[in-house]
């Protein structure tokens, strides 16, 4: 890793992953306004806490600005892992976004990944950030990565308020059987 990272604007840069993430967004609101699921921004925030969740989603799209001048370091056993696991995190984003869709309205996510996850979603896009991290040889994003993951473990237990609010019973015995995170409660 160079302390100076690479910045020149390229076709085949970092990008290449992030944006078809970030495609995944207005999908996933249109979907939870035409189901009518309640936003867990009813639930009260303390102001560290907004403050938090604020910065680290603001991190992600400065992500997505600078990954459009990050390039990749292709033909390296660094590009190649990377590649695997930005892969995974993306292509298991999209499954996660299509077990979401599956689900009635009214009726909390249990199925596909979110069996093995409460919140797969933050787990396959924080994939996607290491893999993208690794791929480009950047610890810029390594940093991204990490503010990301601390703004969703402390949004989640926002979320988590406003899921119990919403589902009542049925979230609460999800939450009994499935860890928060892959194999971690």
């Amino acid at each position: 890793m160079l302390p100076l990272p690479e910045f020149e604007l390229g076709l085949w840069n970092a990008w290449i992953f992030l944006v078809p993430s970030v495609l995944s967004f207005p999908i996933f609101f249109h979907l939870a306004k035409v189901k009518g699921v309640q936003s867990p921004s009813d639930v009260s925030f303390s102001k560290p806490k907004l403050v938090c969740c604020v910065f680290s989603k603001f991190i992600y799209f400065i992500a997505l600005a600078y990954s459009f001048f990050l390039p990749l370091k292709f033909g390296t056993t660094w590009f190649y892992v990377g590649l695997s696991i930005a892969m995974l995190g993306l292509v298991t984003s999209w499954i996660v976004l299509l077990n979401w869709a599956q689900t009635k309205a009214g009726k909390p996510v249990t199925r596909g990944l979110y069996r093995f996850s409460r919140h797969p979603m933050y787990v396959t896009h924080s994939l996607l950030l290491l893999g993208v991290s690794i791929a480009s040889v950047s610890w810029i994003f390594i940093v991204i990565m990490i503010i990301t993951v601390i703004g969703a473990v402390v949004f989640i237990e926002s979320e988590e308020q406003g899921c119990l609010k919403h589902y009542g019973d049925a979230y609460r015995e999800y939450m009994k059987r499935t860890p928060r995170w892959i194999g971690i409660s």
